[in-house]
């Protein structure tokens, strides 16, 4: 049982263990002494530090290294960067490591440690399990590099325009976006300076928000999370599109010029039918999670593409694409995975490749997004004051068997922890909308009478 890493890192309230200073130094000496065993290098091993723009990323930044450095391995700072453009300089930079301080799209009070292998790619499971062991056994405390031996920390200046070209190389050479009126929430956020600049320098017409970050209002009432204003914003200057980032950008929500928000699913599906047209969706699979719509699993089936489905988190997505040699997918809260252009999930490759396929097709984001039909589903977010198996609630099991059993083979249901929050997610799906809501509200109102604050 993992005690520090969840589904997507290390995450929790900041300067409250785990992610208190302490404990983040002891992270950073852990990962560079396992470093330091696995690979035997003439010159000093070296590891990236990203973050994205919460007033606790200073203490975290300052802790790591300390800890890394302690070790004797250097440490490479670029500052606020999205966690995509992190796994990308990993690779760039020639570095053993990257690590993204990030609570991605949770409040600013919020904060996070992601870990990427030299490769780009999240380190496994397996990897995380042996930092903590690291930690918890404390077999490392007596080693103490001294003299020249300890690491220095080193600022990277271009980091900014590094990842600026990579994520337009991502679309054909010589296509640009003039004319393309864009409007762009970037949740005061990571993507708070790359995201306009990279729309820009290809021609759009851009309307930014969410680009003024203090420290604690990343994600409050605006980006992925809260794209209301993107909406309005969207209708008053007469957009063509708007995108939303959440804090650290590995993803993107989308509005269609009327306004309306996108599903996740719906890009998912414009995207794969476009890859599988011009032949580039290897295996002409999709993989997404159990939270993607039923509907996205039936047009893509329409049209001769598998649909592989993984537990949520996108972490998971791209070990099953790589495991299977699938280079497309992702998850409908706005994950999206071009496995051909970065090794996670982008929210501005993203917005570039919708951004492409409405100049490559004629067609507004309303239009191809109308390429599926969402069957009706309901998820609900039930707030719990503990954890308990979900099995022990009284009376719990035979009410979810008798929802099961009235939606038949024409719907499902999922309940599940949240990895990343105190909450308990519901999602009922099914062909009537009267039902999927009624079954979601009688499932969540169990759930929380037992494990609610108030229970």
């Amino acid at each position: 049982m993992r005690k520090l890493f969840g589904t997507d890192g290390v995450r929790g309230v900041a300067n409250v263990e785990p992610l208190t200073a302490e404990t983040t130094l002891k992270l950073g000496r852990a990962v560079a002494f396992l470093f330091q065993q696995q690979q035997a290098k003439q010159q000093r091993h070296r590891v990236v530090i990203g973050k994205d723009t919460r007033l606790s990323g200073y203490l975290l930044e300052s802790a790591l290294t300390s800890g890394i450095c302690s070790m004797g391995v250097d440490v490479l700072l670029v500052g606020p960067m999205p966690t995509p453009g992190l796994a990308f300089l990993t690779r760039s930079l020639r570095a053993d490591a990257g690590v993204v301080i990030s609570a991605s799209h949770n409040p600013y009070q919020d904060n996070g440690i992601k870990l990427f292998a030299e490769s780009g790619f999240k380190f496994p499971d397996e990897f995380e399990q042996r930092i903590e062991e690291l930690i918890e056994s404390g077999r490392i405390d007596t080693i103490r590099p001294t003299a020249k031996r300890i690491g220095k920390a080193f600022r990277v200046d271009d980091a900014e325009g590094r990842y600026i070209e990579f994520v337009k190389n991502s679309i054909p050479r010589g296509m640009e976006f003039q004319g393309v009126k864009v409007a762009v929430d970037c949740a005061h956020g990571a993507a708070y300076k790359v995201a306009p600049t990279v729309l820009r320098e290809l021609g759009a017409d851009v309307t930014v928000l969410g680009d003024r970050p203090n420290g604690t209002n990343i994600n409050a009432n605006c980006g992925a999370v809260a794209p209301a204003q993107l909406q309005r914003t969207v209708t008053k200057i007469r957009a063509d599109i708007g995108i939303a980032h959440d804090g650290d950008a590995d993803r993107a929500v989308f509005v269609d010029h009327r306004g309306h928000v996108v599903p996740g699913d719906q890009i998912l599906a414009a995207c794969a039918f476009a890859l599988q047209r011009r032949g580039q969706l290897k295996g002409a699979t999709v993989v997404t999670t159990v939270m993607s719509n039923m509907g996205l699993e039936v047009a893509l089936a329409q049209e001769g593409i598998k649909t592989v489905r993984t537990k949520v988190g996108d972490r998971y997505v791209l070990e099953r694409m790589l495991t299977g040699g699938f280079n497309f997918g992702g998850e409908s809260s706005g994950h999206v995975i071009f496995l051909d252009y970065n090794t996670t999930g982008d929210g501005l490759i993203t917005a570039l490749q919708v951004l492409a396929l409405m100049q490559q097709s004629g067609r507004s984001l309303a239009e191809l997004a109308a390429c599926m039909d969402l069957w009706p589903q309901m998820l609900v977010n039930v707030p719990v004051a503990r954890r308990r198996e979900l099995t022990d609630i009284p009376g719990y099991v035979k009410q979810l068997k008798q929802a099961e059993s009235k939606l038949g083979d024409k719907g499902r249901i999922l309940v599940r922890y949240s990895g990343t929050e105190p909450i308990v997610r519901v999602m009922v799906e099914g062909e009537h909308k009267r039902m999927v809501h009624q079954l979601a509200r009688e499932l969540a109102h169990t759930i929380e009478r037992a494990l609610g604050e108030d229970a």
